[in-house]
């Protein structure tokens, strides 16, 4: 493991065994779309669980991308305009994709093929492109990577 995690401003959650970290500006909507992704998933009857909002501490051990949770904010995910709201969580996990924000410009609407982020010095993950308002996020996600979930 790298001697010290990078804290990074993302929200990481697990799909089945699919973790999947929620990347980009402040006001993107990672939280909600990572709140959305679990009861999505929940509702299908997959076990999905929060790892970290806001914070998270990522990692590499043995070429594997590590999330943990700082211990202050375990369980907690902000809804914005909702507030603070406790969730079930796990304390870390592995990390296989990282969902951007895709462009709502139609500039770019194609994201390039085999696309990946550096998340830390490092330390990289395959991208997965999202726009904010999708209104059900988790089956975009399994469109693009069917693999999620598993």
């Amino acid at each position: 493991m790298t001697d010290t995690p990078s804290n990074i401003h993302a929200t990481a959650i697990v799909v089945g065994s699919t973790g999947l970290l929620f990347m980009g500006p402040s006001g993107w909507g990672k939280s909600m779309l990572a709140f959305a992704c679990i009861n999505e998933a929940q509702r299908m009857g997959m076990s999905a669980i929060l790892v970290a909002d806001d914070q998270v501490l990522i990692s590499k051990q043995d070429g594997t991308v590590i999330a943990t949770c700082p211990a202050t904010i375990a369980g907690l995910i902000e809804l914005r305009g909702t507030g603070i709201v406790r969730l079930p969580h796990t304390e870390s996990a592995v990390m296989h994709y990282a969902v951007l924000p895709g462009s709502v410009s139609g500039e770019k609407r194609l994201p390039p093929v085999g696309e990946r982020t550096t998340i830390a010095d490092g330390i990289d993950l395959p991208v997965i492109r999202l726009l904010a308002n999708t209104p059900l996020p988790l089956a975009v996600l399994m469109a693009k990577a069917p693999d999620i979930g598993e």
